[in-house]
Formats: structure tokens, C-alpha cells, sequence
């Protein structure tokens, strides 16, 4: 299973628990964070462990942007990682 690497881009979080540059590795668990946001990229987050490539723009790739289901105040970026 490949590890996905999760890279705040952009956080206006409402409760502060995120910061932009913030980084975390997923292997088997989910990372610290908030349910709605973990909810919305898990999909996403599943599909990469198990090698899809997925729409990315005008291609496709092993990676995805998301912006979390609270008027998009925290944006997360996805890829598989190394």
C-alpha cells in the first residue's frame, strides 16, 4: 500500500487546529485531522494507497486538491509520496 502525503496549502481554520505548510504522512491510520475535512479527501486518499491516478485538471494524476466542507477555509493537497 503506498503512503499518501497530505500538505496544508492554505488555512483559515475556523477552530485553528491546521496551519498552512503543516505535512502528514498516511500510511494505515488517518492523520490528525478534523472529521469533515478527513471525510471529504478519504476517497481520494484510499484510491492513491491502492494505485489509482486520479483527475487532476486537464490530466491525470497521483495527486488531488481539496478544500474542506466548511466554506473551504482549510485547502489540502494529496500525492503519493515517496
Amino acid at each position: 500500500m503506498a503512503k499518501v502525503k497530505l500538505t496544508i496549502t492554505e488555512s483559515k481554520c475556523r477552530c485553528g487546529y491546521l496551519k498552512e505548510g503543516q505535512e502528514f504522512i498516511v500510511e494505515d491510520l488517518c492523520p490528525p485531522l478534523c472529521h469533515e475535512l478527513w471525510n471529504r479527501i478519504y476517497p481520494f486518499v484510499y484510491a492513491l494507497q491502492n494505485g489509482a491516478s486520479l483527475d487532476y485538471g486537464d490530466c491525470r494524476a497521483k495527486m488531488f486538491d481539496v478544500a474542506c466542507p466548511d466554506e473551504g477555509r482549510v485547502c489540502i493537497h494529496g500525492e503519493v509520496a515517496d
